[in-house]
Formats: C-alpha cells, sequence, structure tokens
C-alpha cells in the first residue's frame, strides 16, 4: 500500500528539517507538510529538503485557520494524490518516528483506522509534570465516556486513516480545530463501523518551538464531546450514507 504522512506546521523551522530524513530515510513513505504561511521560514527548509517534489511535498495555506482545518486540507490532498492510506503525525518530534512500524503492521493486517496511544497497556509520556499528565488521563477518560467511543486516547494526534475511511467521512463538515477534531475523526470512523486498533506509542514533549495550545481549544471539546452523542442519536454524524 502507498502511504503518507501529513504533518501540519506552523513556526516549525527548529524541528522540520529533523524530522523528514527520519521518516523517508526508513520508511517506504512519503511526507506532505502543510503550512500555514509560517513567518519563520518553515515552507522554504521543506522546499530545499532533497526529495522534494518527489517524496517530500508542500502544501501552503494562506491563512491559520486550527489543526483540524489544516488536516482536512492534507487529508484531501492525499486523496486526491492516489494515496492508500495517511498517517498523522505532528512536527515537534513528540511523535517518534520509530512508532511508524507499528501503525504499518497493522494496516497491512487489516487495521482500517490505527490508534496511535499515549495509555494502551500503560503510560508512554516523557517529561511531562505531574499536573500534565493528570490533566490529560483525565481529557481522555471524558471523552470516552461522554462519546462512547471505546478507546485509550482519544485526543491524540499520531493516527493512521485508510482512504476507504476518509472516503466514507464527510470532511468539510468536521469543523473542530483542537483536540476535538481528532476526538470527532476518531468518533466518525467508529460509528461507521470501521476497524479500529490501537498501537503503542512514546510521547515525548517538545524540545524546540512552543506548544499551540489554546484555552478556545479546551473549551471547544468540553462542549464538542457530548455532542458527539446528541448528533449520533439523530443520525448528524458526519458520515455519508
Amino acid at each position: 500500500m502507498k502511504g503518507l504522512v501529513v504533518i501540519p506546521t506552523y513556526n516549525e523551522k527548529g524541528n522540520i528539517e529533523r524530522i523528514i530524513p527520519k521518516i523517508i530515510d526508513n520508511y517506504d513513505l512519503d511526507v506532505l507538510v502543510v503550512d500555514d504561511s509560517s513567518p519563520d521560514g518553515t515552507a522554504e527548509i521543506v522546499t530545499s529538503l532533497d526529495g522534494f517534489n518527489t517524496r517530500i511535498f508542500l502544501l501552503n495555506r494562506k491563512t491559520k485557520d486550527g489543526l483540524g482545518r489544516a488536516y482536512i486540507a492534507g487529508f484531501k490532498k492525499a486523496l486526491e494524490l492516489g494515496y492508500d492510506f495517511v498517517i498523522q503525525m505532528d512536527a515537534d518530534l513528540s511523535h517518534d518516528p520509530k512508532d511508524l512500524k507499528h501503525f504499518i503492521t497493522k494496516l497491512n493486517a487489516g487495521a482500517q483506522v490505527v490508534l496511535g496511544s499515549r495509555y494502551v497497556d500503560g503510560v508512554r509520556i516523557l517529561d511531562w509534570d505531574v499536573k500534565r499528565l493528570f490533566l490529560s488521563i483525565c481529557a481522555n477518560f471524558y471523552a470516552k465516556i461522554t462519546t462512547g467511543v471505546p478507546y485509550t486516547d482519544l485526543t491524540g494526534g499520531y493516527n493512521a486513516y485508510t482512504k476507504e475511511v476518509l472516503e466514507k467521512i464527510e470532511l468539510d463538515k468536521i469543523h473542530a480545530k483542537g483536540y476535538m477534531f481528532q476526538i470527532e475523526m476518531k468518533s466518525s470512523a467508529y460509528y461507521a463501523g470501521f476497524n479500529i486498533q490501537e498501537a503503542p506509542i512514546i510521547f515525548i514533549d517538545r524540545t524546540i518551538g512552543e506548544t499551540k495550545l489554546q484555552g478556545s481549544i479546551i473549551y471547544e471539546a468540553i462542549w464538542g464531546c457530548p455532542m458527539i452523542r446528541v448528533r449520533k442519536f439523530f443520525f448528524l454524524l458526519p458520515i455519508k450514507k
């Protein structure tokens, strides 16, 4: 199967040239960077890398309107280019490229969605303080209970979706921007009946750049999670009939 790693970026010049070679030098995967017009020159670094326009691609967006919309743009581009599956990945090396092998193995074995989990069979998070870890565990528990989706890491951003999943989900009807985007995608795939499996990953806190977490993203998730159940009840989830 032909796979594409989609990496959204905004001011990630210190990370992007480090992560891309770790992917293309070790896996038969191409990379699409979706850049929201980073003022720090992230896009220019991408175009300067060996393999640009053969295995490395760049999608420039004129405005910065959230992680969710960046991923939607990347998913659509992957479908347009004919890829069989897409793997979501952060640019900041918090997602270890060594874990890509777990996704590929499960996809080749028939999984249609693979959820990278920091919490399956234990906790695999490095360099977080107790408060941040506690908040993350609580957020995932809240998302699991309110959505009814029985997986351990609904907020995580290291995931894989096959072409069939991305074609079934109505991408334009997903408007969440932050963690809620991850929850909405996973919930839609779950309620659409796809074969979903979890893969253990190691999460490493970023060492370069700043986190993009904002209060509005947390607020969006608090109200968005119970709405998943409401939308399911009224058959309003973004799933093509």
